[in-house]
């Protein structure tokens, strides 16, 4: 039976930062919006896709969330039977604070220690802000060695999410992990990459044109 949430715990200061981490400050929580920002996810798929994090922890950390109101918990129709957890919208507006986050984080990845673990879509959220600065609209499919992901940006606002595409891409993008940080972190535009060697575009609409023209 999951654990129940703990009695919250609070900095005691009435200052919006404060009230802030009061939600999301401890250890792990915003990693589990990472995930959950790519879409609904069974508990197995959390636990496997944020190594280091023990079960009692993860099915703690979920209840707390919910009774902060930043996750829900559903079951899926049949023939399903398993249990998704999902954002609610509040946890949804934590996808600026997480751009913020990994574009602030991107040049601690220089250097890739042996014991890291990786996943693809872990290199949407410092990407988004390159892609989101061309000023074009779309889905950019991107595979790397890791795997696929793909994210969306445009006047309907910005999402990612695991593996291909759902919907035909407006450009596919093929690098390397190494490639991917350094355009995520405004070393190399994905234009300079596709130049250089560096970076497999394909594509023939307005967002891949500005993609292949940066």
């Amino acid at each position: 039976m999951p654990p129940a949430p703990r009695p919250r715990r609070s900095y005691d200061q009435y200052c919006a930062a404060a009230r802030a981490l009061d939600a999301v400050g401890d250890r792990w929580t915003l990693l589990i919006v990472r995930e959950l920002l790519v879409g609904p996810r069974r508990y197995t798929d959390l636990h496997a896709d944020l190594p280091g994090v023990s079960t009692d922890v993860l099915a703690s950390r979920l209840k707390d969330m919910e009774r902060d109101g930043l996750t829900t918990r559903r079951r899926l129709p049949p023939p399903s039977a398993a249990y998704v957890y999902e954002l609610t919208g509040r946890g949804r507006e934590l996808l600026p604070v997480l751009r913020a986050l990994a574009t602030w984080g991107t040049p601690a990845l220089q250097e890739r220690a042996p014991t890291d673990a990786v996943r693809a879509h872990w290199f949407a959220l410092p990407l988004l802000r390159a892609l989101a600065g061309l000023g074009a609209a779309g889905v950019v499919e991107v595979r790397l060695g890791e795997g696929e992901f793909h994210v969306r940006v445009g006047e309907a606002g910005e999402s990612y999410g695991d593996g291909p595409a759902p919907v035909e891409p407006d450009a596919r993008v093929v690098m390397d992990a190494e490639t991917c940080v350094a355009v995520s972190g405004g070393v190399l535009t994905v234009g300079e990459g596709v130049r250089a060697g560096r970076v497999e575009l394909s594509g023939d609409g307005v967002l891949a044109k500005a993609l292949r023209a940066s």
